[in-house]
């Protein structure tokens, strides 16, 4: 009688582990979304939330169902929004946040869970240097270190001697730091001024005197969306006439709106679908990036066109060439799927996205070079390509 109930019993938990093993296999694809439509990043997160809506609802033969939460531009929420989407929503795969501080928090979670993520947030260490848990994680974003450098060229190319630097006071803005030192004496541009200002300030009027006090013959402001202008207009408001550069964190109808006048004449690095149609014909990115703006303007409109809608749709470019392989390997919603798509994504190779061609390696889960930016100059309202 023991040997027969142990029997019995052995064989019912086999058949129950089966079982639960079965109700994780999902019958489509399950993406994460989390990203900042709310909070000081929402201009980024809006026209991201945007172009979610056009993602394909088929990949690879396989059905997609997306599930996408606001963060509130906050990286506790972005933590809880992870490990929700993971836990409770068994998505194979994540995409967010919109910023960098929200991104380097959830990339814990993706780690710690085995989930592969793609970041649409800007700064290099989300996926540098290259460790145990960054192996799990992709950006489609153009590096800081990658925008810098077309910064201090052209800083250089102008004449530029001096700096000052005018940075949010979070991961975003010291990452920028940290390339501007690495980058800047390579150009020989001395950096004169340093200060900082967070997302929900309304006053940046000390920080501006002692940048003005400093005399430089230009000032970065790095920022993303548009708390990025308060430092911009107070510094028209107390009359500095030297040139001002912006980062790509404000490529966006919203920052130009609140900016207005006093941005004009602004220089700034961008990715190349911002200026798509400005761009020569032999460019190897025009091509894909007006395939994302035609899509998108025929939903939204061209005023509401940025580049943080083209970081969400490079995600989805990556996502459905990993998905390509991953659902021969295995079935959506198990630990081996979500492997499978963290080494298709780290295979991609000669993948044109909005922003550039995509090849990743082991060492890069980024895979843009410097076909992904250009330069342009804010002119009445616009963005001006600079050959």
């Amino acid at each position: 009688m023991n040997i027969k109930f142990r029997t019995t019993v052995a064989r019912s938990s086999i058949l129950i582990f089966a079982t639960l093993a079965a109700v994780n296999v999902h019958a489509q694809i399950k993406v994460g979304v989390s990203i900042s439509t709310t909070g000081p990043a929402a201009s980024l997160g809006i026209p991201e939330k945007n172009t979610v809506a056009l993602f394909p609802k088929e990949i690879a033969g396989q059905k997609v169902q997306y599930i996408v939460l606001d963060d509130a531009s906050d990286a506790t929420q972005a933590v809880k929004n992870a490990r929700k989407l993971i836990s409770e929503d068994k998505v194979d795969l994540l995409i967010g946040s919109s910023i960098s501080p929200p991104s380097l928090a959830m990339l814990e979670v993706a780690a710690e869970t085995e989930t592969p993520m793609i970041s649409i947030a800007g700064a290099a260490r989300i996926v540098e240097p290259m460790d145990a848990k960054r192996r799990w994680v992709f950006k489609t974003p153009q590096h800081d270190g990658q925008m810098m450098a077309a910064i201090t060229q052209h800083m250089s190319d102008n004449g530029v001697k001096t700096m000052g630097f005018i940075s949010f006071s979070d991961a975003y803005g010291e990452g920028w730091y940290g390339e501007t030192l690495k980058l800047a004496p390579v150009r020989k541009i001395k950096l004169v001024a340093n200060e900082r200002f967070a997302r929900t300030d309304t006053s940046v009027t000390g920080q501006v005197l002692k940048l003005m006090s400093a005399n430089p013959d230009a000032i970065l402001i790095v920022g993303a969306g548009t708390p990025a202008a308060l430092p911009q207009k107070a510094l028209r408001d107390r009359g500095y006439k030297g040139k001002i550069y912006q980062t790509h964190g404000v490529a966006n109808s919203d920052f130009l709106r609140v900016c207005g006048v006093d941005c004009e004449g602004t220089f700034l690095p961008v990715g190349p679908m911002l200026v798509a149609a400005q761009l020569p014909d032999a460019n190897p990115v025009k091509k894909s990036a007006l395939a994302y703006i035609n899509k998108y303007s025929a939903s939204y409109g061209k005023d509401s066109l940025s580049t943080f809608g083209a970081h969400a749709w490079d995600a989805s470019l990556l996502m459905q060439e990993a998905a390509k392989g991953a659902v021969a390997k295995a079935k959506p919603g198990t630990k081996e799927f979500r492997a499978a798509l963290r080494d298709g994504l780290e295979n991609i190779e000669n993948l044109p996205v909005s922003h550039g061609i995509v090849n990743m390696s082991p060492t890069n889960h980024q895979g843009l070079d410097q076909r992904s930016r250009v330069m342009v100059r804010i002119e009445k309202g616009t963005w001006k390509y600079v050959p």
